[in-house]
């Protein structure tokens, strides 16, 4: 529905229009308003609310917002909305939700399983696994060695790009750095990409496709989101790679089998007997 209105936009009268804009730009809250504020809103009389109505082919506003409804209730629009600086907080809370979820359904759908499957493999076999960003992703690659370091395989995440080029230079065969970057561009990061290939370090890249990193990486997990970086920090990208991070968990705690379970118990009695001792000291 949102889709056609934005197909029929140069069809549209000049008033319609500005009534189809908003629809397009603040749908939630046109959903929820009454003619009067729509056409105020839209800077129209109301007459012409009810006629853009018609001449997207439904009886009136009740009918047109019912089927509005529909679709922002009863799914997500598969668009990707911008926030606005007028938009009340009942529009960006919509926005941020309905792109989130949109993004996921994207990248589920345009996920590369062999390169998926790879990339568990080089994880569950690696002698040591060190993962590497810049800036917001600095915060992803400590989420990982969070999950990944109970394995019981030598893990470590560097987020500063002198010492992720120093460390790189000391790993070797069977070694593997995944580097993350929502743009694939830095030049920091790539240096220290170049120096773990150049030991014999597999890398594994998640990050923008058609980017200096994608090409040169081993194995390259593609991320591909609209988003306004330039005025919000990175906030879909962010949640993407850490959904293929969990997926990534996931896939190597199966991967390896039984061995997993017993690292992880493990884990949990030590932090289970801290826990006792500090109840202890407390009584």
């Amino acid at each position: 529905m949102l889709e056609k209105i934005r197909a029929d936009l140069d069809k549209l009268s000049g008033a319609e229009r500005r009534v189809a804009e908003l629809v397009l730009a603040q749908p939630y809250t046109v959903m929820q308003s009454a003619v009067s504020d729509i056409a105020t809103s839209a800077g129209v009389s109301q007459p012409t609310v009810i006629r853009f109505c018609r001449s997207m082919g439904f009886s009136g506003l009740s009918d047109f917002k019912l089927k509005l409804a529909g679709i922002l209730v009863g799914g997500v629009p598969y668009v990707h909305s911008s926030v606005r600086p007028e938009d009340p907080v009942s529009e960006i809370t919509a926005k941020v939700f309905d792109n989130t979820v949109t993004a996921l359904l994207k990248c589920r759908n345009d996920i590369n399983p062999q390169a998926v499957d790879a990339a568990v493999d080089l994880l569950a076999g690696a002698r040591r696994i060190e993962f590497y960003g810049l800036g917001n992703s600095g915060i992803i690659a400590a989420d990982a060695q969070h999950k990944f370091f109970r394995f019981g395989i030598p893990t470590v995440a560097y987020a500063d790009s002198h010492i992720q080029i120093m460390a790189a230079a000391v790993l070797g065969e069977g070694d593997v750095v995944v580097a993350i970057s929502s743009s694939g561009r830095s030049r920091e990061l790539m240096d220290a990409v170049e120096m773990a290939l150049s030991t014999g370090a597999k890398v594994i890249a998640i990050t923008v496709p058609d980017t200096p990193l994608a090409e040169k990486a081993t194995v390259t997990l593609e991320v591909d989101s609209p988003e306004d970086s330039e005025t919000y920090s990175p906030m879909l990208s962010r949640i993407l790679h850490l959904v293929l991070i969990d997926i990534l968990t996931v896939g190597v705690a199966l991967k390896r089998g039984p061995g997993v379970v017993t690292q992880l118990e493990k884990a949990k009695r030590s932090l289970k007997q801290k826990r006792l001792r500090g109840d202890e000291e407390h009584d």
